[in-house]
Parts: structure tokens; sequence; C-alpha cells
């Protein structure tokens, strides 16, 4: 094992912090020197139902003691049962099963411009997008992203993507052109800043599509599988999409992704014309069912809302409590964010004093996304926690302030 400091094996691409797990129980992690952490970044919205949950730790052993991989060059039954889960609760009518967010928005790109091509307008490629959004790492979703940060030192930027200001209609309405396919929006931005795209807006993008015949298409990686307080985000606003990618919570901290189409969007999708080896592989699948079992079970939603309501409320009086460091709460369901008045690495690092993990954000916000099976206890110890935090931060800033004025 690499020592901290030290020369690692590793790309140098991702900025770790000093602390390694060696496991977890539902919203706790422990370290290798067994001191407990509360997670209330959930691996970035990932591990929905919590670590080492039950009925996942022991579906995915028993999986694990049948068979692994087959290839989708055979039935796989569990794949089958999950896909018509998930089209009996949505708008959908077709799925495809990937490994990760990036690959489903892959598959929804390669959707889009399929459909247009088969019905006769091949012209029909390019997508718009939302400045401040974040649609996965491939090149093809840095360039839909469109944040420089991402897209400097890989080439030229994949063609086919023209961004527009964040939540402006008249915008999108002169973006498209002749050759516009579709538009696409995540319903609420995690990465952006936990932004939350206004109801009004989804229903003049479909609108626009609907006039155009275009596709929209919904991001949902982060947003969706019960983050929201609802299956789906997009379910607040009563919009339906064409197209939607879903992934994270999906597989509840097994890597899963899918693609979920309308039968008009989906029907150019024929054998060969896109694939996956590992996706919707059975170890996968009999996780997703699983996740799914506990979601969709009675109540399981109503309480992630009764919790985003006590959260926020909590986080409010934060904010009042605290006003040098905190402008607003943002967001909706479990996925919420604390606009911050100093660095968000720095907040973040204060939080971490305190035992407590967060996820940082663009726009200056820090995002809490607890799994959705917190309880009202940890609730109010993250928030007890946020408070000691920015107690010390203040303190902290005190402090340094008097010792200037005095050295002057």
């Amino acid at each position: 094992m690499t020592a901290p400091g030290s020369t690692s094996p590793l790309y140098a691409t991702f900025s770790r912090a000093d602390v390694a797990f060696e496991r977890g129980e539902g919203a706790w992690l422990i370290d290798s020197r067994g001191e407990r952490w509360l997670d209330f970044g959930s691996g970035i919205a990932v591990n929905a139902l919590g670590h080492a949950h039950p009925h996942l730790v022991e579906t995915l052993k028993a999986q694990a003691e049948k068979v692994w991989h087959v290839s989708n060059a055979f039935r796989i039954p569990d794949q089958e049962r999950l896909a018509e889960r998930l089209v009996a609760n949505t708008f959908a009518d077709r799925c495809f099963f990937t490994n990760s967010g990036a690959e489903a928005l892959e598959c929804a790109f390669k959707t889009v411009r399929r459909y247009h091509w088969a019905n006769g307008h091949p012209e029909r490629f390019r997508i718009i997008t939302m400045e401040g959004a974040f649609h996965g790492r491939t090149l093809a979703t840095i360039a839909a992203g469109g944040q420089e940060k991402y897209l400097e030192g890989f080439g030229p930027k994949v063609d086919g993507f023209d961004q527009v200001p964040f939540n402006d209609i008249a915008a999108v309405k002169a973006a498209v052109t002749a050759e516009t396919a579709g538009i696409l929006v995540e319903p609420i931005q995690g990465e952006g800043g936990v932004r939350v795209i206004p109801s009004e807006t989804l229903r003049a993008l479909r609108q626009i599509c609907d006039e155009h015949g275009l596709l929209l298409i919904f991001d949902e990686v982060q947003c969706g599988y019960g983050r929201s307080g609802r299956f789906f985000a997009y379910e607040w606003s009563g919009v339906t999409p064409d197209v939607m990618a879903v992934a994270k919570g999906i597989g509840g901290g097994f890597p899963l992704g899918a693609c979920l189409a309308t039968e008009a969007a989906a029907a150019a999708m024929k054998a060969g014309v896109h694939g996956t080896t590992y996706g919707g592989n059975p170890l996968a699948m009999a996780v997703g069912n699983a996740v799914l079992d506990v979601i969709l079970a009675d109540g399981f939603l109503e309480r992630v809302r009764a919790a985003s309501l006590r959260f926020k409320q909590s986080l409010a009086g934060v904010v009042d409590r605290h006003p040098d460091l905190f402008e607003e709460v943002r967001g909706e369901g479990l996925l919420l964010g604390l606009k911050c008045k100093r660095p968000v690495a720095e907040m973040n690092a204060a939080f971490r004093d305190q035992h407590l993990l967060t996820v940082a954000a663009g726009d200056g916000v820090v995002r809490l996304l607890p799994p959705l099976i917190v309880s009202d206890d940890e609730i109010l110890e993250a928030v007890k926690r946020i408070d000691a935090a920015a107690t010390a931060l203040s303190a902290s800033s005190a402090a340094s302030g008097a010792a200037a004025a005095k050295s002057a």
C-alpha cells in the first residue's frame, strides 16, 4: 500500500482526502483508525440506501453464488424484470442498461440522433444544453456540459452541442435550427450548484420540442431515483421527457446506469446499432431490483420528503445563525446545497474536521447528499456538526482579524 505523500502508481486525477474507510453502516463510515464519520456525501449521491443495506448485501451475496456475467448475447431474466419495473413506474417504454451515467448519456445521444436519421432527417443531430450542466467525463459528455475546465487539453470539442444560459427560454428558442435534434437538461443541476430548473421552464422546453419535432432529454443521473423526494425529479413538474439518463442511486453503490425512452424515440435502436459488454450483467440486475424493492415500498418516498423538510428547516436556521458564512439553502428532497460566502474547499475541510462528509459543487455551493434512509437523529447530528464547523471558522476569522489589527 502506497504511503501518504509518496509516489502513487495511480493517475493523479483526484485530490483525495487523507482518510481511508474500511466499512460502513447506514449513514456512517468507519475509517482505518476506527473513527466514525457521518456520510452526507453518499459517494456523490450513489449510496441511496446507505452502506451495507441488509437487503442489498444479501441479494448480492446470493447472486454471486449463481452467475456473474454471461453477456447480452443471452437473455438475462433479472434484466427483463428490472426494465419492466422501470417502465411501469415511469414515462418510458424501453430501457437500455449501462454501467455508468456517462454511458447512459451516450446512449441517449445516439438514441436521439438515430431517431431523426430513421425519420428522414440525418441533418438533425445537434442538442441544446444549459450552462452549468454536468453530464459526464467522456468526450461527448464533456462537450455537452460545455465547461472549459473539463474540455481543456482534450483536442477539438465533439461537435453537436449548443449551450445556452441557464434557465433562459428565449435563448433556447433562438438556438433551435434545422440541425437541432433535441434539448438536454438536468431538472436539478447537482454539480452546477444544486440549481432547480423551474417547472414552468420544463413545460416551456416540452412545448418547444413539440413545436419543432425535437426530443426532450432529461439527465436524472444525480437527481433521480428518489433523491428529489419523488421517484424521478421530473414528476414535480408533470413534464415527461422522450429520453432520460439514470445512474448513481439506481444501483445503491453497485455500478449501474440506464437509458429510458419512449417507444417512438427508441424504435430505431435496432440490433447491432448499440451495445455493451458489462451493462445489464446479472450482478448489477440483482442489486438494481433489490434497490427498487426498497425505494418503491409504501411510504418510502413520503419519508424522504418529510426528512427533506426537516433538514431544510434546520439548515435555514444555520444560515440565519451564520450570515457571515452562508447565503441560502437550495435544492429538493435530499439533494440540498448550502450557498457559501467562503471557498467551498475551505467549507468542506471544516466539515471534515467535524467528521461530516459533504460534496463540493459549482456556484460556491456545498452539496448535502445523505442516504435516503437517513434518520431524524442523524439529520440533527449533521446540523449540529455544520454549526460547530461554522462556529470554528467564524472564531478563527475573528482571531486572525484581531491579530492583524494588533500588528498594524
